[in-house]
Protein backbone atom coordinates (compact mmCIF):
# COMPACT_ATOMS: atom_id res chain seq x y z
CA UNK A 1 0.00 0.00 0.00
CA UNK A 2 1.41 3.38 -1.02
CA UNK A 3 0.87 5.86 1.79
CA UNK A 4 1.48 9.61 1.83
CA UNK A 5 4.74 10.84 3.36
CA UNK A 6 4.61 11.74 7.02
CA UNK A 7 4.41 15.43 7.83
CA UNK A 8 4.07 17.57 10.91
CA UNK A 9 6.12 17.00 14.04
CA UNK A 10 9.75 15.94 13.71
CA UNK A 11 11.16 13.81 16.49
CA UNK A 12 14.40 13.08 18.19
CA UNK A 13 14.36 9.28 18.14
CA UNK A 14 16.43 7.30 20.62
CA UNK A 15 17.18 3.60 21.01
CA UNK A 16 17.54 2.73 24.71
CA UNK A 17 19.11 -0.53 25.91
CA UNK A 18 17.47 -2.07 28.98
CA UNK A 19 18.69 -5.70 28.92
CA UNK A 20 20.75 -8.21 26.97
CA UNK A 21 21.07 -11.96 26.61
CA UNK A 22 24.13 -13.94 27.73
CA UNK A 23 27.12 -13.07 25.55
CA UNK A 24 27.67 -16.67 24.46
CA UNK A 25 24.25 -17.05 22.81
CA UNK A 26 24.93 -18.93 19.56
CA UNK A 27 24.09 -17.40 16.19
CA UNK A 28 22.04 -20.47 15.26
CA UNK A 29 19.42 -19.46 17.85
CA UNK A 30 18.50 -16.43 15.75
CA UNK A 31 17.55 -17.99 12.40
CA UNK A 32 14.78 -20.31 11.29
CA UNK A 33 17.00 -22.19 8.80
CA UNK A 34 20.55 -23.29 9.56
CA UNK A 35 23.32 -20.84 8.66
CA UNK A 36 27.07 -21.32 8.80
CA UNK A 37 28.38 -18.62 11.11
CA UNK A 38 30.89 -21.12 12.57
CA UNK A 39 28.89 -21.08 15.81
CA UNK A 40 29.97 -17.55 16.65
CA UNK A 41 28.24 -15.86 19.60
CA UNK A 42 25.30 -13.66 18.60
CA UNK A 43 23.57 -12.22 21.68
CA UNK A 44 20.28 -10.36 21.68
CA UNK A 45 19.95 -6.81 22.96
CA UNK A 46 16.63 -5.63 24.34
CA UNK A 47 15.62 -2.07 23.49
CA UNK A 48 12.83 0.42 23.86
CA UNK A 49 12.57 3.53 21.71
CA UNK A 50 11.55 7.06 22.66
CA UNK A 51 10.39 9.72 20.21
CA UNK A 52 10.53 13.28 21.52
CA UNK A 53 9.06 16.38 19.87
CA UNK A 54 8.10 19.83 21.09
CA UNK A 55 4.56 18.57 21.65
CA UNK A 56 4.77 15.02 22.99
CA UNK A 57 6.81 12.08 24.19
CA UNK A 58 5.99 8.75 22.55
CA UNK A 59 7.42 5.50 23.89
CA UNK A 60 7.65 2.64 21.42
CA UNK A 61 7.50 -0.54 23.50
CA UNK A 62 7.98 -0.49 27.25
CA UNK A 63 10.49 -3.24 27.93
CA UNK A 64 10.38 -5.65 30.86
CA UNK A 65 11.31 -5.56 34.55
CA UNK A 66 14.20 -7.23 36.34
CA UNK A 67 12.17 -10.13 37.70
CA UNK A 68 10.93 -11.05 34.23
CA UNK A 69 14.40 -10.79 32.66
CA UNK A 70 15.96 -12.84 35.47
CA UNK A 71 13.30 -15.54 35.18
CA UNK A 72 13.88 -15.85 31.44
CA UNK A 73 17.66 -15.94 31.70
CA UNK A 74 18.57 -12.45 30.47
CA UNK A 75 20.75 -9.72 31.96
CA UNK A 76 18.77 -6.70 33.17
CA UNK A 77 20.40 -3.25 33.14
CA UNK A 78 17.74 -0.73 34.12
CA UNK A 79 14.09 0.20 33.90
CA UNK A 80 13.29 2.35 30.84
CA UNK A 81 11.85 4.99 33.18
CA UNK A 82 15.38 5.61 34.50
CA UNK A 83 16.59 6.46 31.01
CA UNK A 84 13.66 8.82 30.49
CA UNK A 85 14.45 10.63 33.75
CA UNK A 86 18.01 11.11 32.50
CA UNK A 87 16.46 13.07 29.62
CA UNK A 88 14.40 15.17 32.03
CA UNK A 89 11.24 13.20 31.18
CA UNK A 90 8.98 11.85 33.91
CA UNK A 91 6.83 8.76 33.23
CA UNK A 92 3.77 11.00 33.56
CA UNK A 93 5.01 13.03 30.56
CA UNK A 94 4.66 10.10 28.15
CA UNK A 95 1.59 10.80 25.99
CA UNK A 96 1.51 7.56 24.01
CA UNK A 97 2.92 4.05 24.25
CA UNK A 98 3.03 2.07 21.02
CA UNK A 99 2.97 -1.69 21.60
CA UNK A 100 4.62 -3.21 18.53
CA UNK A 101 3.43 -6.59 19.84
CA UNK A 102 2.61 -8.11 23.20
CA UNK A 103 5.59 -10.40 23.79
CA UNK A 104 7.11 -10.22 27.27
CA UNK A 105 10.14 -8.12 26.30
CA UNK A 106 8.02 -5.39 24.69
CA UNK A 107 5.02 -5.02 27.04
CA UNK A 108 6.30 -4.61 30.60
CA UNK A 109 6.08 -1.49 32.78
CA UNK A 110 2.83 -0.18 31.25
CA UNK A 111 1.47 0.65 34.69
CA UNK A 112 4.31 3.17 35.11
CA UNK A 113 2.90 5.46 32.38
CA UNK A 114 -0.47 6.52 33.83
CA UNK A 115 -1.28 9.26 31.31
CA UNK A 116 -0.37 7.43 28.12
CA UNK A 117 -2.71 6.14 25.44
CA UNK A 118 -1.76 2.54 24.67
CA UNK A 119 -1.75 1.64 20.96
CA UNK A 120 -2.17 -2.10 20.26
CA UNK A 121 -3.15 -4.00 17.12
CA UNK A 122 -6.54 -5.65 17.58
CA UNK A 123 -5.28 -8.99 16.19
CA UNK A 124 -2.51 -9.06 18.78
CA UNK A 125 -4.92 -8.46 21.64
CA UNK A 126 -7.22 -11.18 20.32
CA UNK A 127 -4.29 -13.61 20.03
CA UNK A 128 -2.86 -12.91 23.49
CA UNK A 129 -6.26 -13.42 25.15
CA UNK A 130 -7.65 -16.14 22.85
CA UNK A 131 -7.49 -19.83 22.09
CA UNK A 132 -3.93 -19.67 20.72
CA UNK A 133 -2.81 -19.45 24.35
CA UNK A 134 -3.93 -23.06 24.82
CA UNK A 135 -0.65 -24.04 23.13
CA UNK A 136 2.53 -23.76 25.19
CA UNK A 137 4.68 -22.84 22.18
CA UNK A 138 2.43 -19.87 21.31
CA UNK A 139 1.94 -18.89 24.95
CA UNK A 140 5.65 -18.88 25.86
CA UNK A 141 6.54 -15.40 24.45
CA UNK A 142 3.70 -13.80 26.45
CA UNK A 143 3.43 -12.91 30.14
CA UNK A 144 -0.03 -13.13 31.69
CA UNK A 145 0.58 -10.32 34.21
CA UNK A 146 1.69 -7.99 31.42
CA UNK A 147 -1.36 -8.89 29.33
CA UNK A 148 -3.52 -8.02 32.34
CA UNK A 149 -2.00 -4.52 32.42
CA UNK A 150 -3.37 -3.96 28.92
CA UNK A 151 -6.79 -5.18 30.05
CA UNK A 152 -6.70 -2.77 33.00
CA UNK A 153 -5.76 0.09 30.69
CA UNK A 154 -8.58 -0.96 28.36
CA UNK A 155 -11.13 -0.82 31.18
CA UNK A 156 -9.71 2.57 32.14
CA UNK A 157 -10.41 3.86 28.61
CA UNK A 158 -6.75 4.26 27.65
CA UNK A 159 -6.33 1.68 24.86
CA UNK A 160 -6.55 2.54 21.17
CA UNK A 161 -6.78 -0.41 18.78
CA UNK A 162 -5.24 -0.28 15.32
CA UNK A 163 -6.07 -2.51 12.38
CA UNK A 164 -4.63 -0.81 9.29
CA UNK A 165 -1.78 1.63 8.72
CA UNK A 166 -2.56 4.60 10.98
CA UNK A 167 -0.85 7.90 11.76
CA UNK A 168 -1.50 7.84 15.50
CA UNK A 169 -0.08 11.33 16.11
CA UNK A 170 1.47 13.81 13.66
CA UNK A 171 4.74 12.36 12.38
CA UNK A 172 4.30 8.79 13.68
CA UNK A 173 2.61 5.98 11.79
CA UNK A 174 1.94 2.37 12.78
CA UNK A 175 1.89 -0.20 9.99
CA UNK A 176 0.89 -3.85 10.63
CA UNK A 177 3.08 -6.62 9.20
CA UNK A 178 2.45 -9.76 11.28
CA UNK A 179 4.82 -12.70 10.92
CA UNK A 180 6.63 -12.89 14.24
CA UNK A 181 3.32 -12.26 16.02
CA UNK A 182 -0.19 -11.91 14.55
CA UNK A 183 -0.46 -8.23 15.46
CA UNK A 184 3.16 -7.13 14.99
CA UNK A 185 3.46 -3.51 13.90
CA UNK A 186 6.38 -1.52 12.52
CA UNK A 187 6.59 2.16 13.41
CA UNK A 188 7.52 5.01 11.07
CA UNK A 189 8.85 8.15 12.75
CA UNK A 190 9.55 11.47 11.05
CA UNK A 191 12.94 12.89 12.06
CA UNK A 192 15.39 15.50 10.86
CA UNK A 193 17.10 12.93 8.60
CA UNK A 194 13.87 11.57 7.15
CA UNK A 195 11.47 8.83 8.16
CA UNK A 196 13.05 6.19 10.37
CA UNK A 197 11.42 2.76 10.43
CA UNK A 198 11.52 0.92 13.72
CA UNK A 199 11.26 -2.66 12.53
CA UNK A 200 10.85 -4.12 16.02
CA UNK A 201 10.67 -7.90 15.59
CA UNK A 202 9.86 -7.76 11.89
CA UNK A 203 13.68 -7.75 11.67
CA UNK A 204 15.49 -8.84 14.82
CA UNK A 205 18.96 -8.54 13.27
CA UNK A 206 20.32 -6.89 10.17
CA UNK A 207 21.34 -10.42 9.17
CA UNK A 208 17.73 -11.68 9.18
CA UNK A 209 17.05 -9.30 6.31
CA UNK A 210 20.38 -9.81 4.56
CA UNK A 211 19.89 -13.60 4.53
CA UNK A 212 16.12 -13.62 4.09
CA UNK A 213 16.09 -15.96 7.09
CA UNK A 214 13.45 -15.34 9.78
CA UNK A 215 13.93 -15.40 13.52
CA UNK A 216 12.65 -18.81 14.70
CA UNK A 217 9.85 -17.44 16.93
CA UNK A 218 7.30 -16.93 14.17
CA UNK A 219 3.58 -17.60 13.65
CA UNK A 220 3.53 -17.00 9.88
CA UNK A 221 6.72 -17.36 7.84
CA UNK A 222 5.22 -15.83 4.70
CA UNK A 223 4.13 -12.73 6.60
CA UNK A 224 7.61 -12.42 8.13
CA UNK A 225 9.28 -12.61 4.71
CA UNK A 226 6.75 -10.18 3.22
CA UNK A 227 7.52 -7.84 6.10
CA UNK A 228 11.22 -7.86 5.20
CA UNK A 229 10.30 -7.02 1.62
CA UNK A 230 8.05 -4.18 2.80
CA UNK A 231 10.80 -2.70 4.97
CA UNK A 232 13.16 -2.52 2.00
CA UNK A 233 10.44 -1.08 -0.22
CA UNK A 234 9.35 1.80 2.03
CA UNK A 235 12.70 2.74 3.59
CA UNK A 236 14.61 5.72 2.26
CA UNK A 237 17.81 3.67 2.66
CA UNK A 238 18.96 0.59 4.62
CA UNK A 239 20.24 2.93 7.35
CA UNK A 240 16.69 4.21 7.85
CA UNK A 241 15.65 0.75 9.13
CA UNK A 242 16.31 0.02 12.81
CA UNK A 243 16.18 -3.70 13.78
CA UNK A 244 14.64 -4.80 17.04
CA UNK A 245 17.43 -6.67 18.84
CA UNK A 246 20.76 -6.23 17.07
CA UNK A 247 23.77 -5.28 19.27
CA UNK A 248 25.33 -3.87 16.10
CA UNK A 249 23.17 -0.78 16.68
CA UNK A 250 25.69 0.21 19.35
CA UNK A 251 28.28 0.66 16.59
CA UNK A 252 26.08 2.10 13.86
CA UNK A 253 24.54 5.14 15.57
CA UNK A 254 25.98 7.91 17.76
CA UNK A 255 25.53 7.59 21.54
CA UNK A 256 23.21 9.89 23.46
CA UNK A 257 25.32 12.15 25.68
CA UNK A 258 22.68 12.65 28.38
CA UNK A 259 22.24 8.99 29.30
CA UNK A 260 24.19 5.74 29.27
CA UNK A 261 23.49 2.94 26.79
CA UNK A 262 21.30 4.89 24.37
CA UNK A 263 21.84 5.79 20.73
CA UNK A 264 20.34 8.53 18.57
CA UNK A 265 18.92 6.96 15.41
CA UNK A 266 17.59 10.32 14.22
CA UNK A 267 21.19 11.38 13.55
CA UNK A 268 23.26 10.16 10.58
CA UNK A 269 24.89 6.77 11.26
CA UNK A 270 28.54 6.51 12.20
CA UNK A 271 29.02 3.26 10.27
CA UNK A 272 27.26 1.22 7.64
CA UNK A 273 24.59 -1.21 8.77
CA UNK A 274 25.13 -3.59 5.83
CA UNK A 275 25.63 -7.20 6.83
CA UNK A 276 26.02 -9.94 4.25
Amino acid sequence: MNLPPLSGDKYRLLTVLYATSPADRAAQHNFLAAVDFHDVPMPLDFFVWVAISDNRVVLIDSGADKETCDRRGHIFYRCPTEALKGLGIQPEDVSDVVVTHMHWDHLGNLEKFPNATIHVHKAEMAHATGCGMCHDMLRKPYDVEQVCTVLRALYAGRVSFTETATEIVPGIRIRPVGGHAPGLQIVEVLTGRGTIILASDAMHFYANAALGNPYPVVVNVMDYLNGLTLLRKIAESPDHIVPGHDPKLREVFPPVPEIEAAWDVSLPPLATSDQA
